[in-house]
C-alpha cells in the first residue's frame, strides 16, 4: 500500500506544479478561466495536503505520543526530515617513532 500511495503524491504534487503553472500563463482578460483554474488549485492543493498527512502516518509504527496512546502525527511537519548533521572528517593519528 505505501508504494500507491507514493505514487499517488507524486502525482498529485506535479497536478498542483502544473495547474501553477498555468494559472501563470492566463490571459489577463480570462476572469472565467482564472476563475476555474484558482478553485482547482485549491482543491488540489488540499487533497495534496492530505495525502502527505497520510502518507507521513503510513510508514510509522505505532510510536506511543505524549499520552500514549500512539497516532499522533503533527501535519506541519509530517513531509519533513530533519537536517543532517555535518561533521568534520578526521585524519588518522601519526604513529610516533620513538
Amino acid at each position: 500500500m505505501s508504494k500507491t500511495i507514493d505514487l499517488e503524491l507524486t502525482r498529485a504534487e506535479v497536478e498542483v506544479l502544473e495547474l501553477e503553472a498555468r494559472l501563470r500563463v492566463v490571459p489577463m482578460n480570462d476572469t472565467q478561466l482564472s476563475d476555474a483554474l484558482k478553485t482547482a488549485l485549491a482543491a488540489k492543493k488540499e487533497r495534496l495536503a492530505k495525502l502527505r498527512t497520510l502518507h507521513a502516518t503510513a510508514g510509522r509504527g505505532k510510536t506511543p505520543g505524549k499520552d500514549g496512546d500512539g497516532d499522533e502525527v503533527n501535519p506541519l511537519h509530517a513531509g519533513r526530515r530533519p537536517p543532517l548533521k555535518r561533521t568534520v572528517p578526521q585524519r588518522p593519528q601519526a604513529k610516533n617513532s620513538k
